[in-house]
Order: structure tokens, then C-alpha cells, then sequence
């Protein structure tokens, strides 16, 4: 490999006394097709930015970055080989490897969302101020979505019944209309994107009720990569990995600068907007316990605890294991990971 990168550097002058352009090899880039469950935010910033920066393709990566529709259809999409990677719920993860025997083909390689932004946001003259006055209020929410879902798990930890609230079907686009309207009490959302509603309405009118405040410690969304993948391109998903970690670390302290490449991508959106919602997502990001063992990882007793609470809740009839879940092989060096804000 030596002799032929000495011979192509030999062969460089003399093309050029020829009249002929040099060209000496570049390794080619591997592709990563990657599935967003949502849309374009400043939620992932970090991801946009890694992009805009090149820092994917110098670890040797071409990756092109789609929005979804969901954490279920991420991992769907994930699973079926139509994308590579992708973004999607912990607590869906599981319920999919439980439907589907035998070794993991989706798992978590690197944890984003320490803690899962799940949150219930009611209004104040609705008579919602705190967990116990949820009992028997309208809540809207999509048919299936992971904040609905994951209601039983904070249920028992504030002390109401899973069957407490009265569910109000909208979808993603007309719950904050159904809010400030007033024909729900309160809707669910994922903390960071409530910042339209935010806009809407002012805070002193809202009470905002987080799952993770309540004691749920579950993880939200993660990078996820099929099996196919890790196994054949196992340098592609750790490269991809270092690529991301490094954006993460440069947004964490200055949102406001990789606004920028979120605003490339999608530019309608306002850069301050976006830099103040990035704002609450690095509050789920940035936890102790990313603090203690550094951006991407987990806790295996963690998860765990929601593996058993999924499988009990959703009723599932295989308790899928916390190592089919998360995969931490991928992960860069810890030195790399360590919060520095």
C-alpha cells in the first residue's frame, strides 16, 4: 500500500511535464442513510451541524439526514434496511424487540435524550396545577405517540390510575390549537416541542407537568443502528458516533451558532426560536448522570428498570435484555463524551 502511494506521488510530476492533470486516488465515502422520528428542529442541532461542519464526511462518511413520522415508524424504517440509523424512543425500542424473536435487529448505540422529555402541559384555569388535578381532565394526544404511551409510568409514581384522564385524539399539528382554543384541558408533548404553544400562550397561563420531575427515570430518544449495519460497517456507525459527540459539544455551549446549519437545512424556521428550544433539549441531555459517565451512555440498571416497567405496562410477552437494547461498543472514548459545560 506503501509502494503504490510512493509510485502515484512519483507519477504526479511527471503527468504534469506531460500536460496531463494529476490525479492521485481518494478513498471513497461510505454512505449512512439517517431517519429523524420528527421533523427539522433545533432538537438536533448537533446533528445538523456535524453535517454543515464536514465532520462526518472526515471520519469518512456521505450521510444524508430525512425527517420521519414517529418513533415506531423510525425503527420500522431502521429494521427494514431502508435506512441505516436513525433517531427513536428507548421504551418503543423495547416493545419492538419484544414483537420480534430472536437477536436484536435495531438497537440504541448512543443515548441523546438522557432523559425523555415526556411532559403534560395543561392550562391554569382549567384547573391544572399539579399532577393530582389531572384526574378527569381532557388531554389531547396523537392515537400513538411515546408520551401517551408512558403515561401508566408516571401514574403510579404521582398516585392516579392509569385510566385518570380523559384521552382526546388529535394529531401533532392541531394540538396546540386545541390548547390555546380551550376544547382540551391540556395536551402531551416532548418538553422542546412546546415552544409553539409556548408562543401562544403565556407561561404564567400553563402548568408544565415533566414525567422525569415526577421520578420517571427513562431514556428518551437514542441513536439506533439495524444489526446489518454495526455488523458490516462497524468503523461507519463508530465514525458516525464521533461525528455526532463532536456536534454535541460544540452546541451545548453556544446554541446559537449552530442555528446556522438548522436554519440551512430548513429556512423558515427563527434561528432564535430554535436556539431557545435547543435550549430545553440540552436540559434532557445534560443530566447527572450524563455528567458522571459522559454523553451517549447509559446505565444499565436504568435500563433495566424500563425494560421491566415497558413489559409490564404494554403487556408485552418477551422481556427483551438491557443488552439487546443499547449497544455501548461504538461509543467514542469517554475523555471524548465528558460534559464541558
Amino acid at each position: 500500500m506503501q509502494r503504490r502511494h510512493l509510485l502515484q506521488l512519483a507519477a504526479a510530476p511527471a503527468l504534469a511535464a506531460l500536460g496531463a492533470p494529476a490525479v492521485i486516488a481518494q478513498p471513497s465515502l461510505t454512505r449512512v442513510r439517517y431517519t429523524l422520528d420528527f421533523r427539522i428542529t433545533g432538537q438536533i442541532a448537533p446533528f445538523l451541524l456535524a453535517q454543515g461542519k464536514g465532520y462526518f464526511r472526515e471520519e469518512g462518511l456521505d450521510v444524508t439526514i430525512d425527517v420521519g413520522s414517529g418513533s415506531v415508524a423510525s425503527i420500522t424504517r431502521v429494521a427494514s434496511g431502508a435506512y441505516d440509523m436513525g433517531s427513536g424512543d428507548i421504551s418503543s425500542l423495547i416493545e419492538f424487540n419484544a414483537a420480534n424473536a430472536g437477536p436484536p435487529i435495531v438497537q440504541a448505540v448512543y443515548q441523546y435524550y438522557n432523559r425523555a422529555p415526556f411532559t403534560i402541559i395543561g392550562r391554569k384555569d382549567k384547573g391544572i396545577t399539579d399532577w393530582k388535578s389531572l384526574q378527569g381532565k381532557r388531554i389531547g394526544a396523537a392515537a400513538v405517540e411515546a408520551t401517551k404511551r408512558a403515561w401508566p409510568m408516571a401514574a403510579r409514581r404521582v398516585g392516579l390510575k392509569p385510566d385518570a384522564l380523559q384521552w382526546i385524539t388529535t394529531d401533532f399539528n392541531s394540538r396546540d390549537n386545541v390548547v390555546v382554543r380551550g376544547d382540551v384541558d391540556g395536551a402531551t408533548y416532548f418538553h422542546d416541542s412546546a415552544l409553539s404553544l409556548f408562543q401562544r400562550m403565556k407561561m404564567e397561563e400553563l402548568t408544565v407537568l415533566s414525567y422525569a420531575d415526577a421520578g420517571c427515570s427513562l431514556y428518551g430518544n437514542a441513536v439506533l443502528a439495524s444489526s446489518s449495519f454495526m455488523h458490516g460497517n462497524p468503523k461507519a456507525v463508530a465514525g458516525f458516533l464521533r461525528a455526532l459527540n463532536r456536534g454535541l459539544q460544540e452546541t451545548l455551549p453556544n446554541p446559537a451558532a449552530a442555528m446556522v446549519h438548522v436554519k440551512q437545512r430548513e429556512p423558515l424556521l427563527d434561528e432564535k426560536v430554535e436556539t431557545e428550544r435547543f435550549k430545553i433539549t440540552a436540559g434532557y441531555i445534560v443530566t447527572p448522570d450524563s455528567r458522571g459517565h459522559g454523553l451517549g451512555d447509559v446505565r444499565k440498571l436504568l435500563i433495566e428498570q424500563q425494560v421491566d416497567e415497558v413489559t409490564e405496562v404494554f403487556g408485552l410477552k418477551v422481556r427483551p435484555s438491557a443488552d439487546a437494547i443499547f449497544n455501548g461498543s461504538f461509543l467514542p472514548a469517554r475523555a471524548e463524551r465528558v460534559v464541558r459545560t
